[in-house]
């Protein structure tokens, strides 16, 4: 498979039992193959998507000075300003930083453990220059937190598993939304040899949920046939992929897959894309131990996703 499938979820919401289970095992080769697929039939309204795209940029374009109120870092809640982030690190390339901003939230309930609230379920900050971020990535949060659950169901019966079994740990999961911004070309200028507006990575968690506008400059996939792969857009849909954690947690039936976003394109100089990005984990205490065979393939030490994951986000900042 050298290129990413569309499955439309209609026939697992709402189908007959053959209908579950062929989309089931579409899902099971999409990700055992490139580790991506694109869903339709997913629930989430379009309008929703546009709103707070088009809020998001309200707060884009306040003065930096404005801005800088919210300022803060990697897996933290507010602006991620230029300059803060390289996700090519996490694969131990030294690249120039990501060529975006990007406005954070995410889990934000504690659980009362004085260590993974710190990390994990830091208060959520929204600015008051856009008072109406705050109802709307509330509701969207949500609604992506049902659909991941529902995404991992759908990944546990690919594989002949309980249903519940990756959503039994994910009862106080982190997650995190970003919304992130690639400015223009006329506005950057000329990248840095080897900078994009995202550098090749993979993600870290277990289902990445990812709303994107159609550009130039957009989403590239690896494949082991073809090298880089430009992913299909589909009206109204997401693009899912999965992360390191569940790869791992697959014993490495599925692929946790490269893939980047390109910088700014001569042919579109004035192209500016937002991209709604949600990245679903599990609850920080759970003991994550790969699955034997037959379904799993490489029988990976046991890790604590806390542990896991803070390694990978350490390594993606800068400063």
């Amino acid at each position: 498979m050298d290129s990413v499938p569309i499955i439309d979820l209609g026939p697992w919401f709402h189908g007959a039992d053959g209908d579950r289970r062929e989309v089931a095992a579409r899902v099971d080769e999409a990700l055992s193959e490139i580790g991506f697929l694109i869903v339709t039939g997913h629930g989430v309204p379009a309008g929703i998507r546009s709103d707070i795209r088009a809020a998001a940029k309200r707060f884009f374009t306040l003065p930096d000075e404005a801005k800088r109120a919210y300022a803060v870092t990697v897996g933290e809640r507010g602006w991620l300003p230029p300059g803060v982030e390289a996700n090519g690190y996490a694969e131990g390339t030294e690249t120039p930083p990501d060529m975006k901003e990007t406005f954070a939230v995410g889990a934000d309930r504690p659980i009362g453990d004085p260590v993974f609230d710190a990390e994990w379920f830091l208060p959520n900050v929204y600015p008051g220059e856009v008072p109406e971020l705050e109802g709307l990535l509330t509701d969207y949060l949500h609604r992506m937190r049902v659909l991941s659950d529902e995404l991992l169901k759908l990944c546990a019966a690919a594989l002949g598993l309980d249903a519940d079994y990756f959503t039994s740990r994910t009862g106080h999961a982190s997650y995190t939304l970003n919304i992130n911004r690639y400015p223009p070309l006329s506005q950057l200028g000329t990248p840095e040899p080897g900078q994009f507006r995202i550098g090749p990575h993979t993600d870290f968690g277990t289902v990445t949920v990812l709303d994107r506008q159609d550009g130039v400059g957009g989403l590239q996939v690896y494949s082991d046939e073809s090298g880089w792969v430009n992913a299909p857009y589909v009206e109204d849909s997401f693009t899912i992929n999965t992360g390191d954690l569940l790869a791992r947690w697959t014993g490495d039936r599925w692929k946790s897959n490269r893939h980047r976003v390109l910088p700014p394109d001569p042919s579109a100089p004035d192209e500016e894309l937002v991209s709604l990005i949600y990245f679903y984990e599990c609850d920080p205490d759970a003991s994550i131990e790969s699955i034997g065979p037959p379904v799993g393939r490489v029988a990976h030490e046991p890790v604590r996703a806390h542990d896991f994951l803070l390694e990978r986000l350490d390594a993606i900042t800068l400063g």
